[in-house]
């Protein structure tokens, strides 16, 4: 069997003292591509949070890379997102320095001291997202397309097992969307990386078909369909 790289039994989530999904059981094996979809408000953003250990687990079993959630706590959690990399919507990207230097302070804050070897690895990342040359560029001398490229190379630093991508092509035309689109399945096929990307650009599913879950009623539901309205 396939490694799991998220597995969720009985796990139910909470914002606060709120219910918000409720008996989730869900597994994500190396390499696999998972939309999450939903309305807004019906739990996606908890679902995820919860994955990256923002919200910290109760009720219910489950692992992410190795690491129990229900044994998680704040000293723990960088280690967990070390496994991983997280893709957002605004690119989040720090506007007074450059590419390498953006890349750079991620891998000091997550334990890298060596120059020479930071300075491989940020060339490994720039090239996988075709970007090799970008690395003296600032962030507002690129597009909103390799900026996104840029983000997605961030989460590429330390090699993750799994990536969460929160509406990646939410600010992007729809030929950038497929290019980055077609950059993380290309990570997902060629580094055995999973991805979890939630979104609401149907028309990006449609184009890009892979497994479907969906938060709905306090529910996930797994190899879901959609509608489009």
């Amino acid at each position: 069997m396939a490694d799991a790289i998220i597995d969720l039994q009985h796990v139910n989530i909470y914002q606060g003292d709120n219910l918000i999904l409720q008996d989730v059981n869900l597994r994500v094996n190396a390499g696999e591509f998972v939309y999450l979809v939903g309305k807004t408000g019906s739990g996606k953003s908890s679902l995820l949070k919860t994955l990256y250990g923002e919200l910290l687990l109760k009720e219910g079993e489950g692992t992410v890379a190795g690491f129990s959630l229900r044994q998680l706590d704040w000293k723990k959690v960088p280690f967990l997102r070390r496994k991983m990399g997280v893709v957002f919507q605004d690119f989040q990207l720090l506007t007074d320095r450059n590419v390498n230097d953006n890349l750079k302070f991620v891998l000091r804050a997550t334990g890298w001291t060596d120059d020479k070897l930071m300075d491989e690895k940020i060339a490994d990342v720039l090239d996988k997202v075709g970007l090799k040359a970008k690395g003296f560029k600032m962030p507002f001398e690129l597009s909103g397309g390799e900026q996104q490229r840029i983000d997605i190379a961030r989460a590429l630093l330390n090699s993750p097992k799994l990536i969460l991508a929160d509406e990646p092509t939410g600010n992007l035309d729809p030929e950038t969307s497929d290019e980055i689109m077609n950059l993380l399945f290309h990570i997902s096929r060629d580094f055995n990386t999973a991805v979890v990307m939630a979104t609401h650009d149907y028309i990006v599913v449609q184009k890009f078909p892979a497994r479907m879950i969906r938060t709905e009623r306090g529910r996930v539901i797994d190899n879901a369909t959609i509608a489009i309205e």
